[in-house]
């Protein structure tokens, strides 16, 4: 199973960008991202650099079901987790299943998160890796 995360988008405010699983090649699922903008990885303010990350599934004790990055440089708990808006990350990696506008900020936002994140959930084991691309 291949997990890759394509950042197809960024301004200022943010990285939009898609989710994929691949199964022996065959797209299985695929959902949509935002993220904050490229700031020299700087904690609170920017996205992750691009990589290979070793990810597990782990309960945080404030947004429930997540996915954890593990061997960030120079960062910690970065996650994928549940959420709308831009405004709610410091450097994680919100999902859903489609972009909207949808506080009229002028971002785009993403839709449904928490089933995009239980079906995340469902198709993805304990522990795997997602390999992350700049496509802009």
């Amino acid at each position: 199973m291949d997990v890759v995360i394509d950042r197809n988008y960024q301004n200022e405010e943010q990285t939009v960008g898609t989710l994929s699983i691949y199964e022996e090649k065959d797209m299985v699922f695929r959902c949509f991202t935002i993220e904050l903008p490229w700031k020299d990885n700087k904690t609170g303010v920017s996205r992750i650099p691009t990589g290979k990350y070793r990810v597990t599934k782990y309960n945080s004790p404030s947004k429930g079901k997540v996915f954890l990055f593990h061997d960030v440089q120079n960062r910690s708990y970065i996650e994928i987790h549940s959420g709308n808006f831009v405004s709610q990350i410091r450097g994680c990696i919100l999902v859903g299943d489609n972009l909207r506008d949808i506080n009229n900020d002028g971002l785009r936002d993403v839709l449904n998160s928490r089933k995009t994140m239980d079906k995340l959930y469902e198709l993805l084991p304990d522990e795997f890796n997602v390999k992350i691309f700049d496509c802009f």
